[in-house]
């Protein structure tokens, strides 16, 4: 796992969409989740409109991501849960069905959802992912999310289509 967050993308002044779906469940850890990446989209989104739904645990997630998909019609979603790896396969088996059950919305709606429904070896581990600014995703996932809607609202417009012109056959897209 990175070490480091990627770069925060240019602030868009476009009027951004965007659902945040979390999970009740480890709220002291998810709440940190949502707090950075509202903070986050504030700075590099500010007119981003951005709605909350909470469910009872990650297990939850999909369902809610899907009604969200369907019904609101955001530009991304924001899926947030912390699940802590313990001595059963529990948080694996939720962690793998939430994973593809989220990756199957997303192409299905042809909506990004940024998965970060994290798994945690202990609570060191869940402090510094959910609460501190250093390595935090709920950072992570908004910077992911702007660069996303950026990109896919370039290939609606046509851009970023290679052509064959130049030598190098890579001429034509902002590349």
């Amino acid at each position: 796992m990175s070490k480091e967050l990627p770069a925060r993308p240019e602030t868009v002044d476009d009027t951004l969409r965007v659902a945040v779906v979390a999970s009740e469940y480890n709220s002291e850890y998810v709440d940190g989740l949502i707090r950075f990446a509202q903070n986050e989209l504030a700075t590099i989104a500010p007119n981003a409109a951005i709605s909350l739904v909470r469910v009872p645990g990650s297990f939850e997630i999909p369902i809610a991501v899907q009604a969200v998909a369907k019904n609101q019609k955001p530009d991304a979603i924001l899926a947030f849960g912390l699940l802590f790896d313990g001595e059963t396969l529990h948080a694996s088996l939720i962690a793998t069905a939430v994973t593809e059950a989220l990756m199957k919305i997303s192409l299905d709606q042809s909506i990004p959802v940024l998965h970060e429904v994290l798994v945690a070896k202990g609570i060191e581990q869940a402090k510094i992912r959910c609460l501190s600014p250093e390595m935090n995703r709920g950072t992570e996932a908004a910077r992911a999310a702007v660069r996303i809607i950026h990109a896919l609202r370039q290939i609606s417009k046509g851009a970023g289509v290679l052509s064959q012109s130049g030598s190098d056959g890579l001429s034509g897209g902002p590349f």
